[in-house]
């Protein structure tokens, strides 16, 4: 049986090079080969420029507080805590809101207002993201600690301490969340459109002929069908989500050595401390030690794409166009 497979793949090479096809082969290959050198490459660069810091803390890096470049007392714990819940909070208010968008866009909306609103959707997805760190820190965030954070904290933060104050300045990591759920927003809501615009109309016409709601129709044969795109667009946007620097560097506080107890207090995330602090390094620790945090997020979004990349594979190897029951 092996043999034979291997017999086909060679009458299949060979049939691509009687028809001049293997030079476009192997330039493909080439610059899929390229994809995977460039993602080693940056590995390699944050391995090799981390290991002084590697060499000094080692794991332990990983689960300290503490940020004082003057007296070389690093810790990692604020920052990974920052980026998971900031893109956390993100992914759980951008997601739902994102694939009822694309669902709106492709199944319910009529066809005058279809292409005005996906345009806008699209123009959100290309604001710079400093664009939105300054409307963040002009508009939203007065009107956030004044109207929002204040009365909650004074409601239920004597019962939810996630919830507490303070929330004088109104910068931390909700609102940080919430930023970057703005921004995420319309990569989810477009990807969950492109998906379902794709689903084979027989798939609708099978429910609407047995009786059934134009709800049920999407329910239980559209989104089942497109749920292994959806879930990719989900995990692109937490992506962007978890690498994002500007716009979260300018709403979350900055708070670098500690981590707050309430979703109202200041922090930082990875990509923003490093981005404000490595151009400016003390010393050579300083400038190891914020490599080690870059390293630290590039894991953190390898492991993100391997947790992808595992949930589209289960999603796409169940049913498609049937609810699971």
């Amino acid at each position: 049986m092996a043999q034979a497979e291997r017999l086909s793949t060679w009458q299949t090479f060979q049939q691509r090079t009687k028809h001049g096809d293997v030079i476009f082969w192997l330039l493909t290959l080439f610059f899929a080969l390229m994809v995977v050198a460039l993602v080693a490459a940056v590995g390699y660069v944050a391995w090799v420029g981390s290991s002084e810091a590697r060499g000094r803390f080692g794991l332990s890096f990983l689960f300290k507080t503490g940020w004082d470049p003057n007296a070389q007392n690093f810790g990692a714990l604020p920052a990974i805590y920052g980026t998971l819940v900031s893109s956390g909070i993100a992914l759980l208010i951008a997601g739902p809101l994102g694939i009822l968008i694309g669902v709106f866009l492709s199944e319910l909306c009529p066809q005058r207002f279809k292409s005005p609103l996906s345009f806008m959707v699209e123009l959100l997805a290309a604001i710079p993201s400093v664009i939105y760190g300054m409307w963040g820190v002009f508009v939203f965030v007065p009107f956030f600690r004044s109207w929002v954070a204040a009365p909650i904290a004074k409601s239920v933060g004597k019962s939810f301490p996630l919830l507490a104050g303070p929330v004088a300045a109104g910068r931390g990591l909700m609102v940080a969340g919430i930023i970057l759920a703005i921004m995420i927003l319309p990569t989810i809501a477009a990807i969950t459109r492109d998906v379902l615009a794709v689903v084979p109309n027989h798939q609708r016409e099978a429910m609407l002929a047995v009786g059934a709601t134009r709800w049920e129709m999407i329910r239980k044969a559209v989104l089942p069908y497109a749920r292994a795109g959806i879930i990719g667009g989900l995990m692109l946007g937490l992506g962007r989500a978890l690498g994002e620097t500007m716009a979260a560097l300018m709403v979350i506080g900055s708070v670098k050595d500690k981590i707050s107890t309430s979703l109202f207090g200041g922090g930082i995330t990875a990509a923003s401390l490093v981005a404000s602090e490595l151009p400016n390094a003390n010393d050579s620790m300083h400038e190891s030690t914020l490599i080690l945090i870059a390293l630290v997020l590039f894991g953190i979004t390898l492991c993100v794409n391997a947790f992808a990349r595992l949930l589209v594979w289960q999603a796409a190897r169940g049913p498609v166009g049937s609810a699971r029951s």
